[in-house]
């Protein structure tokens, strides 16, 4: 089996962090959201993925220089310019040569979705294309879609007002297409698989669905980046929270040699060569490889991304820290504050709810 993942988004929503990684490589404690899907749809029995890229496309070749990830083989299609999500669906298959029934992903969806599950009621229902679904409670911010008995898709309707929704499932973001999909997208230029694809798909009547209450959580917004990461320490997930990791008696997580000499509280993840100091307290937070947290800090339901540094008695809470950002002494951050990779919040500022994107003073 092959599939396409979706990876050329520029990620507005995940920005500043997206200013200098592209956000399918931001980790999910550790692992970049791009090495997840595809590692799970190698579970599942794909041997070949494209990766559609788009922004930053450098990014993906460097860090994969064996095109390969959990033995899937990756080759790149690199659209020359924006063509939506049903034209770099188009553009990628074709760049990859992919002739056949194949799975197209959303490389920022987490989920533990049955693809196999999936694929085999595909073809046993003789579909052109099945979307997999979820169930939300507020499905007003997704493509939402009504189906029939049999799974047969009656209506996709992208982002209705809440009142207009017909269903509380919504698009789950995998699906399997078949190669006469490819043939209802216009070449070369722009299109939406939500706005366009689909609903354009519903009057032939092969079009179907598959709801699953597996889990599911699409990680582009900062709310839904942190909340993945808890939910791994949480257990949710039914797995470590990062390939190798070990719990401690305590029910810390840790991977590699981290330097542990504070106060860790379970669940919390400390990766590898991070430092947690004497007089430093951690509660239900991940610290990334390298990144340090300095005497009488202090960490809660939050994320330092590898190398970043928490100085001595500043507080962190409900936000994430950039790749080798500074939070300076007696700093405090509050209501999912967000740093850029490499930015310093000065020693004494006091931040609810920022997006920080340049330097901070006191």
């Amino acid at each position: 089996m092959r599939a396409v993942v979706l990876v050329g988004g520029e990620g507005t929503r995940l920005q500043p962090l997206t200013l200098t990684v592209p956000k399918q490589m931001l980790p999910i404690v550790e692992v970049p959201m791009i090495e997840r899907a595809v590692t799970h749809l190698a579970a599942h029995g794909v041997t070949d993925a494209v990766l559609s890229l788009g922004y930053q496309p450098d990014a993906f070749l460097v860090a994969f220089p064996g095109d390969q990830i959990a033995g899937v083989n990756l080759t790149y299609a690199i659209d020359p310019e924006p063509l939506g999500t049903a034209g770099a669906i188009r553009f990628s298959a074709l760049a990859g040569g992919i002739g056949e029934r194949f799975v197209v992903v959303n490389g920022d969806v987490l989920t533990d979705l049955d693809v196999t599950e999936l694929v085999t009621a595909h073809i046993q229902r003789g579909a052109e294309a099945t979307i997999a679904l979820t169930r939300v409670s507020d499905p007003s911010a997704f493509g939402v879609v009504a189906t029939d008995e049999q799974g047969r898709v009656l209506a996709f309707v992208e982002k209705p007002a809440p009142e207009e929704a017909p269903s509380d499932l919504i698009n789950a973001g995998t699906y399997v297409f078949e190669p006469a999909v490819l043939e209802r997208i216009p070449d070369g230029v722009a299109a939406s698989a939500e706005r366009q694809l689909f609903p354009g798909m519903v009057a032939s009547g092969r079009l179907f669905a598959f709801p699953s209450p597996a889990y599911w959580i699409d990680a582009g917004t900062f709310p839904a980046y942190l909340r993945a990461q808890m939910d791994l320490l949480d257990g949710r997930r039914r797995q470590p929270p990062a390939p190798g990791a070990r719990r401690r008696d305590d029910g810390v997580w840790t991977l590699g040699t981290p330097s542990i000499h504070g106060e860790v509280v379970a669940p919390s993840f400390v990766g590898d060569a991070a430092f947690v100091a004497a007089g430093a307290v951690v509660e239900r937070s991940v610290v990334g490889a390298g990144a340090r947290v300095q005497e009488g800090a202090r960490l809660r339901s939050s994320v330092l991304l590898p190398g970043a540094v928490v100085r001595s008695n500043a507080v962190v809470e409900d936000s994430v820290v950039g790749e080798r950002a500074v939070v300076g002494e007696e700093a405090k951050l509050t209501g999912l504050c967000v740093i850029g990779g490499g930015l310093e919040v000065e020693p004494g500022a006091h931040l609810d709810g920022c997006r920080l994107a340049g330097r901070v003073r006191g």
